[in-house]
């Protein structure tokens, strides 16, 4: 998606035709993959963990909640960053900003992992 905002300066207007197909394989991504079933991978653990989080916000240690707000915290800044570097046509801030939202999606994933490891029994 990056790549096909920065390419307006290339290709001008038809930058939209690789902007709308991102957009269509987000939403055709849903309906090709089949839902999580099973928590076996990492991935999935994490998907388990913020569902139960969802259903039961209480019981989110206070130390997770902390760190989740820094998560936040560094995901919005790496957003923002990145809206400055593709207005700017900056690459640093671009790369810096899709590094710090990554990293920090990655982290929230391994968190609410830890999460669901946590509350299942045995």
């Amino acid at each position: 998606m990056l790549l096909a905002i920065w390419s307006r300066t290339w290709i001008g207007w038809w930058c939209l035709v690789p902007v709308f197909a991102v957009v269509v394989w987000l939403v055709l991504n849903v309906k090709v993959f089949a839902p999580v079933d099973s928590p076996r991978g990492w991935v999935s653990r994490g998907i388990y963990g913020e569902r139960f989080w969802l259903e039961n916000r209480s019981a989110l240690p206070p130390d997770h909640r902390a760190v989740l707000r820094l998560l936040v915290a560094a995901g919005s800044a790496g957003f923002a960053l990145i809206i400055w570097g593709l207005v700017a046509l900056a690459v640093w801030p671009t790369v810096f900003g899709a590094t710090l939202v990554v990293g920090a999606q990655l982290w929230r994933i391994d968190r609410f992992g830890w999460l669901w490891e946590r509350v299942q029994p045995g």
